[in-house]
Parts: structure tokens; sequence; C-alpha cells
């Protein structure tokens, strides 16, 4: 029916409104069927989680009542795939009632596990939408929601992977669990299951262990500690880390006041409880089969991704570790007896930290953490926690590695030892313990014999970021490197640490990460083989040389009495000293040590022992030959690995060459000819003699020589002329002879002239004179000689006069001197020889144990006391050594400490067969 319209605007108004309805009713339409679609997709969905979820469920063990309380801890097998220990003996739990125990008791764990216990069905909704949220941005198996409930379920039934289907699963569980048991009986399962590390599965247990007592009488801050230590029982437990457990303990307090499960007075009070106080350790009496070890194995477990510290000791685990057991029970009985070593200190403070690795994988072949009675569990493990600071076995990784790796030194190149600070306007002095410097050494020969100031030398030359990268790189936690830190001056490092360290030496310069865990297969035979970290840390010419360095701190230097005959080996000692005030307030004796180490490797096995005390700093010290046991144990050890096994040398790469040097047998040219000998020297390929400097170049020729007689003064004045430009570390050897004899030295000196004053008559003299090198390698030019006749005297003098002559000759042959010339005179014994004030006889002799030029400060050195390197505790280090018979007075010591003060130690009741000093202390 037509519709009459007043205008045709009207009407055109009106189709317009017609069409926007109808375009609007278009638009509802596909609106709705965008909604029906994803309503459909989403029944779909739930209908399809629906049939999933039911096949997961289908496939889920049955509750055995059984199983809800004995769960299923590891089991623990050797390198040979043999069984050594569970980590528990489900058998003999003390399961407890629940009734007995107090309300705070159960409040605590509550508090930090589940603060909606006693609402939720099983599943804590509010939790798992959380949980879902982490997992959404962080990714699947970021954050568990897992209720105490489920948890039980968990440890009982189920593997610890992190799958939808154990999820599930675990979901399904904890529902019928909670619709079969009431919370009190669930509670009491999770209490009786779960593990307390020292070997207590159980509260009940470990109540006894670590209060003696049983659990009615916990206190609330009994219980907060007990509940702290599930998470993580192997760093939360409060005999090895009580720092860290007494943390968790009160952050548990905390959350037991926040949920009114006690008063703001019971939770400060419980706070104010010393953690040393609260606990009674009293051990199981069974205690753990390899106790350091298995304990290592603990630490490595719990940061395997995605297991659980409670799934370890209930989830029934088989862990296949790197353990030697035969190895295991040797250094064991080395060190927990005195079968082998008679002469361990008397306190019981003392103690030992070894680690066995194979050199090339970095697997661990045995750990011995204390030194303890065999029947007491989980001591301390200084083994693989810090244990003390490294002191001079530090030397090779902060400052000749880094040295070799980016400066590619040579292992003759040369540093002064002279009188050094660790800045350039401190007055903070390095001591080398033997109060005196050497000069002029090559780095081989400030390795060997431990001396201190060409070591901060090298750190201060290659740079301290790089140094600290490179120590990095061999697996060290050390952040920040100062000064002092090239004498040991660093945080508390483990035996583990220096054994990994030391290891990629051997290897070619490949760092292989230590580890004791080869292989883990559960329950349902599922296996994850483990992948442990191996990078090339450094260059192999730095390793090489390293290596061949450290070779001979074994045959000849401060390590004597870690050698084996037989076996290719090298290593390094280090001890720690203690600062003069220490000394003082402690009545400690000059040469008494703090910590002693050795570290050292065979291309097939590396060690490192260090040797201390658990005690308060001070209390205690190593002294004689105490201080000589770190070497014996690895001595002992090592032989017994490497008994029978074949140890291939140390094989030289072709980045490295040999090249033969020859230097003088003194470290100065001898008043008589230098006598010579062929040293053979490591340069990195590319950097011989001939590349890298003048230093090794032989010395120019002098020019000019010239010898005069005067008459009036009656002297021989002689000259020379020399480049200017090469003054620089040399000087010049004047010998003497008349015609009749031969050259004998007079002096060695910088200047460039000598005067030999009242000269025999009658008789030609010779002059001869040599430049030498004063600094870098003993080496000298070729020689100018020159001659001047001296005339009788006058036949008409008279007879008086003639004898008066006469008379002064002989005086001058017995004296050796003339008048206040200063002059030089030759005598039968060559050594008495004298200069004048321009002129320094720099030619003594090394052996006889004169000290050179360079030491004539060493008295005013030795009277100051050093002070500590503002941003770092300093070390020093004195290491003695014995072997057959003989002791080793290669020093090697540092200090550290926090005082002004510096403790430099006395190596004098040892002295080393082979001749060689110890130089390493500083303040």
């Amino acid at each position: 029916m037509s519709q009459d319209y007043r205008s045709r605007q009207e009407k055109r108004r009106a189709q317009q409104t017609s069409g926007k309805k109808k375009k609007t009713s278009g638009k509802r339409s596909v609106f709705k069927k965008i909604i029906l679609a994803i309503f459909i997709t989403g029944m779909l969905l739930v209908l399809g989680g629906g049939i999933a979820a039911g096949f997961m469920i289908s496939n889920a063990p049955d509750l055995d009542p059984e199983e809800l309380v004995l769960s299923e801890a590891a089991e623990i097998y050797d390198q040979n795939g043999e069984q050594v220990t569970r980590l528990q003996a489900g058998q003999n739990r003390d399961l407890i009632d629940i009734n007995n125990l107090p309300e705070h008791a159960k409040s605590a764990f509550i508090a930090v596990e589940d603060t909606r216990f006693y609402d939720h069905f099983g599943i804590d909704i509010i939790r798992v939408f959380g949980a879902l949220a982490a997992n959404v941005s962080e990714g699947f198996g970021a954050e568990g929601a897992s209720t105490i409930t489920q948890q039980v379920v968990k440890n009982a039934f189920l593997s610890p992977d992190k799958t939808i289907t154990r999820k599930v699963q675990e979901q399904y569980l904890a529902i019928r669990l909670e619709q079969q048991y009431s919370k009190q009986q669930i509670l009491e399962m999770y209490l009786n299951m779960i593990y307390f590390e020292q070997g207590a599965y159980g509260i009940g247990e470990a109540s006894d262990v670590y209060f003696n007592k049983d659990i009615d009488e916990l206190t609330i801050e009994d219980a907060a500690l007990l509940a702290a230590i599930p998470r993580r029982p192997n760093h939360y437990e409060p005999i090895q880390n009580p720092e860290t457990a007494k943390e968790r303990r009160n952050m548990i307090i905390g959350l037991m006041q926040e949920n009114d499960f006690i008063s703001s007075e019971e939770a400060e009070q419980a706070e104010s409880v010393n953690i040393n106080d609260q606990l009674d350790y009293n051990p199981t009496k069974e205690g753990l089969v390899y106790d350091s070890f298995i304990t290592h194995v603990q630490n490595e477990m719990e940061d395997v991704e995605g297991i659980s510290s409670n799934e370890l000791y209930s989830a029934g685990l088989k862990i296949y570790t790197t353990l030697d057991p035969d190895a295991q029970k040797y250094a064991e009985e080395v060190i927990n007896t005195n079968q082998h070593i008679d002469n361990y200190p008397s306190s019981d403070q003392f103690q030992v930290g070894f680690t066995l690795m194979d050199t090339e994988t970095g697997a661990i072949k045995a750990m011995v953490g204390n030194r303890q009675s065999q029947d007491v569990a989980k001591g301390f493990n200084f083994a693989s926690n810090g244990s003390g600071q490294p002191g001079s076995t530090i030397k090779p990784i902060l400052d000749y590695g880094p040295a070799i790796e980016y400066n590619q030194w040579s292992t003759y190149h040369q540093l002064v030892d002279e009188p050094h600070t660790y800045t350039e306007d401190g007055d903070d002095q390095i001591r080398n313990y033997s109060g005196g410097y050497r000069g002029s050494v090559s780095m081989r020969e400030a390795l060997v014999n431990s001396i201190n100031v060409p070591a901060v030398k090298a750190l201060q030359e290659t740079g301290l970021e790089q140094a600290g990268e490179f120590a990095r790189g061999l697996g060290l936690p050390l952040d920040t490197i100062y000064p002092a830190s090239a004498l040991g001056g660093t945080k508390r490092l483990s035996s583990l640490d220096m054994a990994g360290a030391y290891a990629a030496f051997g290897n070619e310069g490949t760092y292989s990460e230590p580890h004791a865990v080869r292989r883990i297969e559960f329950r349902d035979g599922r296996e994850i083989t483990m992948e442990h970290e191996s990078r090339q840390a450094m260059q192999d010419y730095t390793a090489y040389m390293i290596t061949d360095m450290l070779q001979d701190v074994v045959d000849e230097g401060t390590g004597t009495g870690a050698d084996i005959s037989g076996l290719p080996l090298a290593g390094k000692t280090g001890t720690t000293n203690f600062t003069d005030s220490e000394h003082e307030q402690y009545g400690i004796p000059h040469e008494g040590d703090p910590d002693v180490w050795f570290a050292g490797y065979t291309p097939r096995y590396t060690a490192a022992v260090w040797t201390g005390f658990s005690s308060d700093r001070g209390e205690n010290h190593l002294i004689g030959s105490e201080s000589n046991i770190a070497k014996e144990v690895f001595r002992l050890i090592m032989s017994h690995v490497s008994e029978g096994t074949d140890t291939p040398d140390f094989q030289k790469p072709d980045s490295v060459n040999e090249i033969d040097i020859e230097r003088s047998t003194g470290q100065r040219a001898s008043q008589y000819t230098p006598q010579s000998e062929i040293i053979t020297e490591l340069f990195v390929e590319g950097t011989g003699p001939e590349n890298i400097s003048d230093e090794f170049a032989e010395p120019e020729t002098i020019s000019g020589l010239n010898a005069s007689y005067n008459e009036e003064d009656d002297e021989i004045q002689v000259s020379w002329d020399y480049d200017q430009n090469e003054l620089d570390g040399r000087a010049f050897e004047v010998e003497h002879r008349t015609e009749d004899g031969s050259y004998e030295s007079l002096t060695t000196q910088s200047g460039l002239s000598y005067t030999l004053s009242s000269p025999q008559k009658g008789t030609t003299h010779g002059f001869r004179v040599t430049v030498i090198n004063e600094e870098g390698p003993n080496q000298s030019s070729s020689s100018s000689e020159v001659q001047v006749n001296v005339p009788e005297n006058d036949e008409d003098m008279d007879e008086d006069a003639d004898d008066e002559d006469d008379n002064n000759e002989n005086e001058d042959g017995e004296d050796g001197q003339n008048g206040s010339s200063g002059e030089t005179d030759n005598s039968e014994d060559n050594d008495s020889s004298n200069s004048d004030e321009s002129n320094n006889d720099q030619s003594n002799d090394e052996e006889s144990g004169n000290n050179e030029d360079s030491n004539d400060n060493e008295e005013n050195n030795d009277n100051n006391d050093g002070s500590n390197n503002d941003s770092s505790n300093n070390t020093s280090d004195s290491e003695n050594d014995s072997s057959d018979g003989s002791s080793d007075s290669n020093d090697d010591s540092e200090v550290q400490s926090n005082s002004s003060d510096n403790g430099s130690t006395d190596d004098s009741s040892d002295s080393d067969s082979s001749g060689t000093d110890d130089d390493e202390s500083t303040n």
C-alpha cells in the first residue's frame, strides 16, 4: 500500500531511513554469526579438552595408600654404572602423628607452601591463574601453583617432568585425595614425606637431627627453620649454610605473622634467637657414603631445570655420576686418617678441601670436603664451597696467563724486580719474601720462584679488566679485579674452582665445566643426558707456555714436594699470611700461615688441595712441616690414580717456538770473562727475539777507546765513546792486565771513563772494555782493547826513593787499594776491587748469597709496613717444601687483610737444595 508524502523531500528522507535500518540489520547478522562461531569453537575446545583430559586422567596411577608415605628417593651410580648409595632408607623413617605436632609447626609449613590449604579442594584456583599469567609471559613451567595436596600426589605417584599431562593428572589426583582423606591426614603425609637434608626424611627425623628434640617440643623458630629447608635442602640447610637458613627462617616467621598464625610479639621473639644457639646437632648414625661427593651431586641436581628438590628425594630417580670409587676411597683414607700423613695438626678445626677431576672432560672423579670421622655425615663441604683466598695459585690465572694471551709475552720476557707499589701515588709498597729485589728476571724465573713484584707488574701491564675476563673464562667467580688480586687478594675460592681453572691449561686451553652428574633416569624409563659447557678459554700457546713454566715450578721451584718421578706434571703452590697486627694479637709465630694450597695437573688428571682451618682467622695456623701437607696430599692421590695409567707428555702446539738463548750464569757479568749457558725459552709463533724488540739484541761495541799515562798525577786515564741512545740498561766492564799477566776485572760501571792510579812502572798496561746488558738478557758486546806504556822511574832517583816506592807497592798489593783515589788494584782473590765515586762494582756472585746493588735499599724496605690496596685485601704467600729430607725455601707468600699492616712470612727455616729463593709477600 502506497504511502502519501507531503513533499518529495519527506519521501526522500523516509527512503534513506529505511536503507539505514536494512544496513544495521545486516551488521547485526554478521555479529551474531561471529558470536556463534566463537561459541561453537569454544564448545569444541572444551569438548576436545575434556576428551584429552579424560584420556590423560585415564592413564593416571591409582592412589596407593602405601606410596603416600614412603616415596622413593634417588639412587646414585658411579662411573661404571654400579650403584653407590640411595639418598635415604625409607623403612627406617620416624613417622609422626599429626596430633602430636604443635599448631605453630603446622602453620610454618602452611604459611610458606600453601596459605589457603584449609580452604581449597586440592587445587588453589587463585594460584592457578597467577601461575597461568606467569607461564604465558615467561613460558610454560615458569611458575607452579602446586598446593600441599598436589605435592603429596606428585611426589608419591608422578614423574617430575613439567608437562601438561602430568599437571592434569596431578590436579585430578589431588581432588581425589581431598575426597578420600582429611586435611590433617594430608598434612601428615606431607610432613612425613619431605626431605630435610642430613639424611633426614620427615619432620620427625629432622627434629631429632637438628634440635635433638621430639616434635612436641618444637618452638616457633624451630618450626620456621625446618620449614625453610625443603624448598632447596642443600641451600637452606642450617649446618652447612647458617646465614641463608637464618634469612629464610625469618622470612617464614614474617609470613606466619602476616597470616595471623602468630602474634607480632611471638614473631619478634622468634627472629631474635641466634641460629647457633637454636641448633643442637645430632647427626644420623648411619652417615652418608662418599659424603662430600654425594653432597655435590645434590647441589648439581637442584640446579637441573624441571626437577624440584622434593622430587630429587621422592621421585625414584636414578642418577649416574662421574665418581671413581677407588680414587674416592683412597682420597678419604689419605685425608681422614693418619695412615699416610702423620703430621696433621692436632686441632679439630683443621680442614682439607680436595677435588680430583678429569683434565679433558671436567668430570669430577673424587671430592673430599672436610677432614672428619667417617661416622659423621654432611659436614661443611670445603671442596665445593669457598674455603680460602688462593694465594700464589692465582698467578698463572690472573698475572702470567693473560700476559701471554693478550700481550704474547715469551717465557723469557724480562720484568724488573724492584721497589714497586700497587698505585703510582700510593705508599703500599709490595714486599718480596726475601726482603730484597733481584733486578731483571724472566717471566719464567718470576713464576718458578714465585716473586711478587713481577707478578703485580704483569697484571698491571696487561690490565685489570682483561685479566678479570681471562679468569672468569676459566670459571672463577671474580667480579672485580684489583692490583692486590695479583698475589691472591681475592674472594675465597674452592678447590673445585681452582681445579676447573687449572685443567684448562692442561687441556690445550679448553675449559670444561666441572661436573658430577652424567645422566638422569626417571621411574617411567625416560632419560636426560646432561650437557656440560666446554669452551676455548685461551689460545693453545698460552696453555702450553704456562704449563711449561709450571713444570719447572714442580721440578725446581716452590712445588718440588709435589713432584712425582716419571709423571708429566705441572703445578703451583699458594699460601696466605697473617697481618702484622694478627701476629701480635694472637701471638702467631712469624712463619705461621692461615691457608696453604697446591693445584696441579697431568694430561689425565687435575687436582687442587686447600688446607686451613674452619675457625675464625687467627685462632689457628699452619707452621713448619704442616705447610707441606697440601703438596703431600696432592702427591699421594695423584700418584695413586696415575699408577698403571698411560699418561702422555704435554704436546707442544705449532703456535709455540722453542728458541735457544745464551745468557751468563750470573745475573751480571762476573769479574772474570763471563761464563754463559744456553737456555731454551718459548715464544709465540712469529714473535721471536728478532721480531719483538731490541732487548734481545747484542749490545753495540764501544768506540774511541783511548788510554794515556799522566806522569804528573801518576795515573792512567782510560776513556771511550758510546751511543747515548743505547746507554739505558747497559753497563761497561773494565778489565786490566800487565804485559806478563791475564785480564782481571776492575769494575762494572755506567760511566765512559776509568782512572788507574799509581800503575806499575816499567811495563805495558792493557785495558779491555766490554758492554753488557744490565737489564734484560745477560748478553755482551765484542770487547775493545787498548795498551799504554808506563816508563821506569828516573835512574838518578836516590835509593831511598826507590825503597819508598817498593814499600808503597807492597802495601797496595796487601790492602787492595791505593790512597784516596778509590781505584782498584788487583789482588790474588780478585774480589775486593773498589771503584771511585763514579764507578759502582756490581759483580756480586749470586751463588754466594750476596745481595746485588739493586738490594741496597733492602734494609729500609724491610722496615716499611706497607698498606693494603684500598680496593682489595692484600695477600702474602710463603711456601715451604721438603723433599728427600731437605727443605724448600721457595717463598710463595702473600697476605690478605683489611688492615694496613702487612703480614709477611719468614721461610728461613726451609732452604731449597736447588739454591733458589722464594720471593713472595706483599703489603
